[in-house]
């Protein structure tokens, strides 16, 4: 995008050219939302809201940007004669600078990201431009021309700016801006409508666009009043303004007086959202702290969510006045895919950033929140398994970082979360802990779990073959922030959860004496052949042992109790952070083909003991998922001993 290092003079217009994504999102919307197009109304509406908002707040520092006038009021009009559709506010309107910003370009994280998912299919797209944010751009599903007047509150009178789109040639990709005069301070939009629209230059129908999706709209939406006209046989508006929207805080109103449709529209609002919501929450807390709130779980994970620096969705209000439309500390970061408003009763109307870090008001406000809609979540889990499957779905890796950052409500937490098991073995998460105390066998005092780079990996992990054999269920955890989930959720209603990839196995008394004694004798029966190889790998392995964890594989590679465990550690490293060095165990089955082949290798004079136990470490390490360090050498390995077993030449 091109622009000025200054402002134009008054009346001298310059032509910029769109940022490349806003000219594809202009496109899309055209073609895709059309189906939709009202939308465009309630979008501006919630535009012109939000600058009220914004002015309201800033005047309380600055008195003198009201410039006298306290109402603030959104005004909807429309012109036969010129097809013309205008939306104009009195809020904190823009400056130059800000127009070009606000109207030429996509300052959103996640922009790529958006534009990568888009198909091609209308219909499909359409939900995920709704899910990106229309906004402004929403205008042109309507208008091929559209003209903005705007003044940023406080700046003198002939320093307003006027945009100017027209889109009547698509291709065009380019805007007008010029410096212009303003009487008060505010934006007004005037939309030039296209082919078809006629049925808009309406005010029944403008009236009852702004009843359907924006009623909950807390600043008036005046329209002129209309009366019938006898010699045109029409309606012709009149001096007179009505107002069309109930004009009262949704949030302040009693839930019974709420309808569910328009909370639903409330939610498109407030969370500039074009889906409905999955579920929301809408409480009056009194005592000591007395505040409203109304939360929302989106329907749809937004393209921000793994940014934890990006805005927060709730708004707060103190007694109706907007203050801040990203207070992050009103739910912790765990929950930031949550949207809504909190309206406090407490609170200074001139709170800052600063004061609601110390504030103890707002502790008890984010403490509340939290908690409410973490029993939300409880009651979808128990009563409605589809909706929460698709909430996990798309905020479940989100929630399951609460269980390191939220102790006091980790228990909570805890119950929330959904896994994979091997009791499915499917990639479908719908396991609670619940569940799996639930089927845990007579005996079993051990929640099991494996983690993997993928679903697969852990699936076929060979640490699970003696738990598959018994029938005993275990956790596979395949997302990177598992690893983070188990170093901090260590138990559950009393059971610990335990890695089946880390430490000796002992599974109790869910194995028999017979089992026992065996495992005592072969250990005793390969001591010496353990010897052997943890001499031959030398620094690779920290201990070789026998192991009954396995029934198909010769081998396999555990971390010690206390080390980090090797997932974990590949993890650290694919991020470019080094962990503590951790020497690996391995475990081999005294049961194996190519572990008696190894024992029979031992006492062979002139053998190849020393490859057979360097592949059988290669192998253990590729099964769990490593990457060897030396590949070219573990191929000439394996050819060498392939082709001595077939009789080839060494």
């Amino acid at each position: 995008m091109t622009t000025a290092a200054n402002a134009t003079p008054a009346g001298q217009k310059e032509t910029l050219g769109f940022q490349a994504e806003v000219k594809q999102l202009l496109h899309l919307m055209i073609h895709s939302l059309y189906s939709n197009r009202e939308i465009f109304l309630r979008e501006l509406i919630s535009n012109a809201s939000d600058a009220c908002d914004k002015l309201r707040f800033e005047s309380l520092h600055n008195a003198g940007l009201l410039e006298g006038a306290g109402d603030f009021a959104i005004r909807i009009a429309f012109d036969k004669d010129a097809r013309t559709v205008t939306v104009s506010d009195n809020g904190v309107g823009m400056s130059r600078d800000e127009a070009i910003t606000n109207l030429g370009t996509i300052a959103k994280s996640g922009t790529r990201e958006f534009f990568s998912r888009l198909t091609g299919d209308q219909q499909k797209d359409a939900h995920l431009i709704g899910q990106f944010g229309v906004g402004f751009y929403s205008s042109f599903i309507v208008a091929d021309k559209v003209t903005v007047s705007t003044r940023r509150a406080g700046a003198a009178a002939d320093q307003a700016v006027r945009w100017e789109c027209d889109m009547s040639d698509e291709g065009s990709g380019q805007y007008t801006v010029e410096m212009a005069e303003k009487a008060g301070h505010g934006t007004e939009i005037t939309l030039h409508l296209r082919e078809g629209q006629d049925d808009l230059l309406s005010g029944w129908k403008l009236k009852g666009i702004v009843r359907k999706y924006s009623d909950h709209i807390v600043q008036p939406i005046l329209m002129k009043k209309e009366e019938w006209d006898q010699e045109t046989n029409e309606q012709k508006p009149t001096d007179e303004d009505e107002t069309v929207n109930q004009a009262s805080a949704l949030w302040a109103r009693n839930r019974s007086e709420v309808t569910e449709e328009q909370y639903k529209e409330f939610y498109k609002h407030v969370a500039h959202d074009f889906e409905e919501p999955l579920a929301w929450t809408h409480n009056r807390v009194e005592g000591k702290q007395e505040y409203t709130q109304l939360l929302y779980v989106p329907g749809r994970a937004p393209f921000d969510l793994w940014d934890r620096q990006s805005r927060h969705g709730v708004k707060l209000y103190v007694r109706r006045v907007f203050i801040m439309d990203d207070a992050e500390q009103l739910l912790p970061i765990y929950l930031r895919f949550v949207r809504g408003v909190v309206d406090s009763a407490d609170l200074p109307l001139n709170v800052s950033r600063e004061i609601l870090q110390e504030s103890k008001d707002i502790e008890a406000i984010r403490n509340g929140c939290t908690r409410r809609i973490l029993t939300m979540l409880e009651d979808m889990a128990g009563n409605d398994a589809e909706k929460y499957a698709k909430f996990w779905g798309e905020f479940g890796r989100v929630l399951k970082e609460g269980i390191g950052e939220d102790h006091a409500n980790r228990e909570k937490i805890a119950r929330l979360l959904r896994f994979a098991s091997t009791h499915a073995d499917t990639d479908e998460e719908k396991v609670s802990l619940a569940d799996y105390l639930g089927r845990m066998k007579e005996g079993q005092d051990k929640v099991y779990y494996v983690t993997a780079d993928t679903f697969n990996a852990a699936r076929n992990s060979p640490h699970l073959e003696i738990f598959r054999q018994k029938g005993i269920e275990v956790l596979l955890l395949s997302d990177r922030v598992d690893e983070w989930v188990v170093s901090h959720l260590t138990e559950f209603e009393g059971k610990s959860l335990v890695s089946v990839a880390k430490g000796g196995l002992d599974l109790g008394s869910l194995e028999s004496e017979e089992e026992k004694k065996a495992k005592e004798a072969e250990a005793g029966d390969f001591k010496e052949l353990c010897e052997g190889i943890g001499k031959s790998l030398g620094e690779r392995a920290k201990e070789v042992r026998v192991t009954h964890r396995l029934t198909d594989s010769p081998a396999c590679l555990v971390a010690d109790e206390f080390d980090m465990s090797a997932n974990l550690a590949r993890i650290l490293k694919a991020a470019g952070q080094k962990g503590p060095e951790a020497r690996p165990i391995l475990e081999i089955n005294p049961k194996h083909p190519v572990v008696l082949r190894l024992k029979a290798e031992a006492g062979r004079e002139g053998g190849r003991f020393d490859d057979w136990a360097a592949v059988l470490f290669d192998q253990a390490l590729l099964a769990e998922g490593g990457a060897l360090d030396d590949p070219a050498t573990f191929v000439k390995r394996i050819n060498s001993l392939m082709l001595e077993m077939s009789g080839g030449a060494a």
